[in-house]
């Protein structure tokens, strides 16, 4: 075998193929605009860009380099999520032509100053409570009611269709975008929003989880990112035995450990738990005691053809990132973005 190594494979056939499942669902008058913030959820923001300017409308992000960096790629448009804050980041957004976001009463004596020269998206707190101006702040935003910019919220609740502050929410914006004499374009979903509320798609529909197949519960969206290490020794142990740092957990019969090349300082969660299914040579197997910063010991008791060199995935488009973050109480968001620098990444289907 040759020096063992942990790798992330990342199939950008498979993001295109989740993004064209999106757009089967919501309005066929929708932008799609792909976002891409955190190093595009962890899939390398260059190379997905270049893997994405024919299937999108445009991108999104929440830090100035990641859209700088963005326009030398793509001629699409580029939101500022989250805005900017001084005249240098403005000078920065007209000299790219890139849009930006209000969500503050603070941010607009200088907003306004650029106001011939960006697309403002105008964000409001329709619930969520995190960014967002309230609805009687609107009025301080006569002069951004203009053709072609747009009036946007976030949905804190849309992957539970049932919770009644989605319609709190959808009904709190159609009072914002009447009070805008409906002159601004819509924007309100996300992900979960689009595959639950498609009617809601209006004019812009923001997806980002649902592109890289970190939507739970919904088998047309794959796991884009294969994350996988190798085998790299065993342990027969008998009944009674402890396993790993703090002997978290003993052995219920005699039992063969595999110990894979890979830890927390790769990207797997210390925290995850015994039981957490991986799979081995096609074969689920199970996590057994503490993960440590560069090893994990897996249970391959029913899997006696596995060797020295095998490869263990953790997760992959057919063991859906999804089984890991249900049993271990985790989102898919954190575990894409935290995977290590150290790993070594392979791009397909780009």
């Amino acid at each position: 075998m040759m020096q063992p190594n942990s790798e992330l494979i990342i199939d950008y056939g498979l993001v295109r193929n989740n993004i064209q499942f999106i757009k089967d669902q919501i309005s066929p008058s929708s932008k799609f605009m792909a976002i891409v913030k955190s190093n595009a959820y962890g899939h390398d923001l260059d190379t997905m860009v270049r893997a994405l300017n024919d299937s999108v409308d445009g991108f999104g992000v929440v830090r100035l380099e990641e859209a700088i960096n963005l326009r030398a790629k793509s001629v699409l448009p580029i939101l500022m999520m989250q805005g900017v804050y001084s005249i240098e980041a403005y000078d920065e957004l007209k000299n790219h032509k890139i849009w930006t976001t209000i969500h503050s009463l603070a941010q607009i004596p200088l907003a306004q100053k650029y106001l011939d020269d960006l697309i403002f998206w105008i964000k409001i707190n329709t619930g969520m409570n995190r960014l967002g101006l309230q609805l009687h702040e609107l009025e301080a935003c006569a002069s951004f009611i203009k053709e072609g910019n747009v009036l946007m919220t976030h949905l804190a609740c849309a992957d539970n269709p049932r919770d009644e502050m989605n319609q709190r929410q959808f009904l709190k914006f159609d009072e914002a975008w009447k009070n805008t004499n409906q002159k601004l374009l819509r924007s309100v979903v996300n992900s979960a929003g689009a595959i639950n509320f498609p009617k809601q798609s209006h004019d812009w529909s923001r997806i980002g989880i649902g592109m890289y197949g970190g939507l739970p519960h919904i088998p047309d969206l794959k796991t884009a990112m294969s994350f996988r290490s190798q085998i790299i020794g065993f342990q027969d142990l008998k009944l009674g035995e402890r396993i790993g740092y703090g002997g978290r957990i003993k052995t219920s019969r005699n039992t063969k450990l595999a110990i894979v090349y890979c830890g927390y300082a790769d990207g797997l969660p210390q925290p995850t738990i015994d039981g957490t299914k991986v799979r081995v040579n096609n074969d689920i197997a199970t996590v057994m005691g503490r993960v440590s910063m560069d090893l994990i010991s897996i249970d391959v008791t029913d899997n006696p053809n596995c060797a020295i060199g095998d490869w263990c995935e953790f997760w992959a488009p057919d063991l859906s990132i999804n089984l890991t973050t249900q049993t271990n109480h985790l989102i898919s968001y954190e575990l894409m973005t935290k995977i290590s620098p150290r790993v070594k990444r392979h791009y397909v289907n780009v």
